[in-house]
């Protein structure tokens, strides 16, 4: 069964009460416990706010209403991905999280980013049938993200361009003044497009060390929601047992009672290997780890389980193009402030 995370539908609570709505009354009409939706470990079967997206549509008369999610949300809502978006370096790192771990939002929906010519862009695969509530959760959720983005570059940021799928509204007014940007109606995606450079420029909101320490936390949550994703339990796994030593894959399938095989198979189901998530799970650490004044290189390579410090030198020059000393000094530089 497909459940989203419980705190989300306190941004649908606060957007149907700005429309005039008693958002209790119609919570426990579709059989939803207004109390859930406090616990930050709750979750709900996504047939539920389904059934509420639907009645909240009836009862209001606009048809963009899901545009003003983008004016509802709090990162707290979002649990432990809230607040890494906010310490992510980059909206490309911060959409990658949202990508990555957007299954613990919503088992129903799908986020995909992609990098063009024109710039990087985000895709949200609604997965619903139904021609209203496509409208609701793509306008809900498209504009929940680009306020994210908002937040932490800056409010004056525009899309390149977006894409959806439905069908011309009678009114685009408002689709045109909340994105800024040019609105292709009937395309065969819904989507926005930021340019490399808005994608990829330093956030002063930045904290790696921060990021890092929720991205452990994202990866437990997503590796006990989904015991069918086989790189989620590994890497789970991996972050706690690295300090001790590489763990062999024989050992991992162990873990995870399974066949060396069997892991290896799923695995390759997932378009990846063992030894890859490993060296993946390495390289994440490591750059937080350097992140940090106190840690010396000594240290580092102890908490990534490297058997020496010239087995991590290689392998992190193999990562940056450079050595751990040089990679900090130009952290450190005033340039590089």
């Amino acid at each position: 069964m497909e459940t989203f995370l419980a705190t989300m539908g306190q941004v649908f609570v606060r957007l149907v009460e700005m429309h005039g709505i008693d958002a209790r009354a119609l919570l426990l009409e579709v059989g939803i416990d207004p109390a859930t939706l406090r616990d930050p470990s709750a979750r709900i079967p996504s047939a539920f706010w389904d059934t509420a997206g639907a009645t909240a549509a009836a009862l209001i008369p606009d048809p963009a209403f899901g545009l003003r999610a983008a004016r509802c949300w709090h990162p707290s809502n979002l649990g432990a991905l809230g607040h890494a978006w906010l310490a992510s370096s980059t909206l490309r790192t911060g959409l990658q999280r949202l990508e990555r771990y957007s299954r613990i939002l919503g088992e129903k929906a799908q986020l995909k980013i992609t990098d063009t010519r024109d710039g990087m862009r985000l895709a949200y695969d609604h997965r619903r049938r139904d021609p209203v509530l496509r409208v609701i959760g793509t306008d809900f959720v498209l504009s929940l993200v680009l306020d994210m983005c908002r937040m932490n570059y800056g409010a004056s940021l525009r899309p390149v361009e977006v894409r959806l799928a439905r069908g011309r509204p009678a009114d685009t007014e408002p689709y045109r003044h909340f994105y800024g940007c040019p609105i292709h109606f009937e395309a065969n995606e819904d989507s926005f497009l930021l340019t490399l450079r808005v994608a990829d420029e330093p956030l002063p909101t930045a904290n790696r060390q921060l990021a890092g320490t929720l991205d452990s936390i994202l990866t437990a949550q997503l590796a006990a929601l989904d015991k069918n994703n086989i790189p989620a339990r590994c890497k789970s796994n991996l972050l706690d047992e690295l300090t001790s030593g590489e763990l062999s894959e024989e050992e991992m399938a162990k873990q995870l009672h399974m066949s060396r095989r069997t892991l290896q198979r799923k695995l390759a189901e997932s378009n990846t290997t063992y030894q890859k998530l490993v060296d993946d799970t390495r390289r994440d650490l490591a750059l937080r780890y350097m992140e940090d004044p106190r840690n010396t290189i000594t240290d580092v390579t102890f908490l990534l389980g490297f058997s020496g410090q010239s087995a991590f030198t290689r392998a992190f020059n193999r990562w940056t193009g450079m050595s751990p000393t040089t990679y900090r000094d130009q952290k450190q530089s005033p340039a590089a402030a």
